[in-house]
């Protein structure tokens, strides 16, 4: 009863693979890699010397027989560089083939046989993501952290499926890939048995996936280490800091993601012995890892499209994933409010935004909501039940599609699909004041029955906005919260 379902125990393996302590997860290996680039970087500015030399040479003189001879030397001069920067080829095919596999496995979760089961597993893997992790305690900042790049992964798939139908995606490697595929057929494209559409998440998805992965990884450079955890190694990392540390952080972060992309990861690696299959190969390699550069480079524009593609999802999951001091569960619905924020500040594209409002709604997956049923008749009943978001495209915003998890005060493992509308949800204070008429008997009665440890836990609000489900979900029969039947 108590053992994860077999999805759960593979996605709880996933974030382990990225983010885990050991040697051979993502992060680890990017460590790996910085503080090994960090011990030969004399010889690093040499190479970087010697090519900005050549390329100064090569704008400045008119003597087409010298510039020529300078072409050789900086293709030369930068071979010597990559080979350099990225240390042994082997250990970085190993990184290389570390991490593509993730992304395939993270895609595999996330998109099915067609449009509707590919929402069906993107809501299982990011409602599974909330679940799994602590809400309340001292673990919530690590944990949440670790979640964080996988979660972030889907949610820049589905914007970008959002986008592309909304006509908002305008870069020219993309629409190249998408030729034959008008945004109005892009839903009925969506197969993970075509052929084209395998082909085409290759080319586009899965770097839309590393880079989602990739984005913040230069924050573990040892320089960066240092400002996070302080001289000493002792530091709070979650802490807040001063806007001119942060800035510095942040310019740290860009340059050393930019240099794992290129020489931690770089391309793959052809297996073959035809040469027409293997220059195929390099060159869409070639074409990904430039498409991944730009993604990057884009991020901080606030006006570019693709740029937000990665932003967007990053400010919605850092929210929902928080790991400052002031997190707070129950608001986590507060997100777009966020976001809006940030679209008045200049710092968001808004058509983007409204796109992911229209995905999640406005309360994201795996969230507890606490709400008053009501009898055959419509009328609301003396007390609340538990239940869970797991619909991504709600037809309404602020009226989440759930699966029911409580009946008559008593939890259940198969319970109903409803949607639950404002009037009934304990979220909005105006809901709940229905209940404020109950005598606080009644509903230390109901908060008994449903909260665990009760008497240990004698801060819970009587009428709960919400409810913290990552207890009911730890019962693995309780995890069958995306099948696709129910009573």
């Amino acid at each position: 009863m108590y053992s994860d379902t077999q999805i759960t125990r593979q996605i709880k393996r996933l974030v382990k693979r990225i983010s885990g302590d050991e040697k051979d997860s993502v992060l680890s290996q990017a460590r790996e890699f910085y503080i090994k680039q960090c011990k030969e970087q004399a010889q690093l500015d040499s190479f970087q010397e010697r090519i900005s030399d050549l390329e100064s040479k090569l704008a400045q003189d008119t003597d087409e027989k010298n510039c020529e001879q300078y072409r050789k030397n900086l293709v030369t001069a930068k071979k010597d560089l990559e080979n350099f920067a990225g240390g042994d080829k082997e250990v970085r095919l190993a990184r290389h083939d570390t991490i593509v596999p993730i992304a395939r496995e993270i895609l595999a979760l996330s998109e099915g046989t067609d449009f509707e089961d590919t929402l069906r597993k993107s809501a299982r893997l990011l409602g599974t993501l909330q679940l799994i992790n602590p809400t309340e305690g001292s673990k919530v900042a690590e944990s949440n952290e670790r979640a964080k790049h996988t979660y972030k992964a889907v949610l820049c798939l589905r914007l970008f499926d959002q986008m592309y139908m909304n006509g908002l995606i305008n870069d020219p490697y993309v629409k190249k890939c998408l030729a034959d595929v008008p945004p109005k057929q892009y839903k009925s494209f969506i197969n993970d048995e075509s052929e084209l559409y395998q082909e085409f998440t290759e080319k586009v998805k899965i770097p839309i996936i590393l880079v989602a992965i990739i984005q913040d990884i230069g924050n573990h450079h040892p320089t960066a280490r240092k400002i996070l955890y302080g001289e000493g190694g002792t530091a709070n990392p979650y802490r807040t800091l001063e806007q001119n540390t942060r800035k510095e952080l942040l310019q740290i972060n860009y340059r050393e993601t930019h240099n794992y992309v290129n020489y931690g990861v770089g391309v793959g690696k052809y297996l073959g012995n035809f040469k027409a299959e293997r220059e195929a190969f390099d060159e869409r390699e070639t074409a990904k890892l430039a498409f991944m550069q730009s993604l990057l480079k884009r991020w901080a524009n606030s006006k570019n499209a693709m740029g937000n593609l990665i932003k967007v999802p990053q400010i919605y999951t850092s929210i929902i994933f928080s790991t400052k001091d002031n997190y707070d569960y129950r608001m986590l619905p507060k997100v777009f409010q966020v976001l809006k924020l940030n679209i008045e500040r200049g710092h968001c594209h808004e058509k983007i935004v409204t796109c992911l409002y229209r995905i999640t709604g406005m309360f994201p997956m795996g969230y507890g909501i606490t709400y008053i049923p009501q009898d055959s008749a419509g009328n609301s009943l003396d007390r609340y039940e538990y239940a869970i978001v797991t619909k991504l495209y709600p037809e309404k915003a602020q009226v989440p599609e759930c699966r029911v998890a409580t009946r008559s005060l008593s939890f259940i493992s198969r319970g109903q699909d409803i949607s639950i509308n404002r009037g009934s949800n304990l979220f909005f204070i105006d809901s709940a004041k229905q209940l404020s008429t109950m005598s606080k008997e009644r509903l230390n009665e109901i908060l008994e029955l449903l909260a665990s440890n009760y008497k240990e836990r004698q801060h819970l609000d009587v009428i709960p906005r919400c409810w913290h489900a990552e207890e009911f979900f730890s019962i693995g029969k309780n995890q069958n919260l995306w099948n696709k039947t129910s009573d």
